[in-house]
């Protein structure tokens, strides 16, 4: 009997991820980038308060204003979260003050389209879900 490398091992793991499942890493994973501000700042990341152009690189300041009732310190916390990730990249530039910017990452922009269509779904169905929710309050 041949013995698996720890590559294959490695993609053996990989294969058995399941998120239903408590102990799955991914779990973890789908808890942090279903965050609130996560979503909201992957979604707004470079395409402004309408989501509709593509991404590019916002400074902080942008990304506080488009996110209408973020505190500084949540931002802040978030987008060091997003980069710790590797969802993110944070560029700082030598001028009076430093100039900061942040750009979705390869990673980021994979998740980028995900976080924006949820953001939109709940824009478009936030109505029904109201209506629905009053309906079930009623009954109640």
């Amino acid at each position: 009997m041949a013995t698996a490398t720890a590559a294959e091992k490695k993609a053996d793991e990989k294969a058995r991820y399941n998120a239903f499942l408590s102990v799955c890493p991914s779990q973890r994973l789908l808890a942090q980038v279903a965050g609130k501000w996560v979503t909201l700042v992957m979604s707004a990341l470079g395409s402004g308060p309408e989501c509709d152009g593509d991404p590019r690189p916002m400074r902080y300041s942008e990304l506080g204003r488009v996110l209408a009732g973020v505190s500084p310190k949540m931002l802040s916390q978030t987008l060091r979260s997003l980069e710790r990730d590797g969802l993110i990249t944070r560029t700082a530039t030598a001028t009076v003050p430093v100039t900061v910017t942040y750009e979705l990452t390869e990673l980021g922009l994979s998740l980028h389209t995900t976080v924006r269509q949820l953001k939109e779904w709940s824009e478009a169905h936030r109505d029904e879900v109201t209506a629905h929710q009053d309906q079930f309050d009623a009954a109640r």
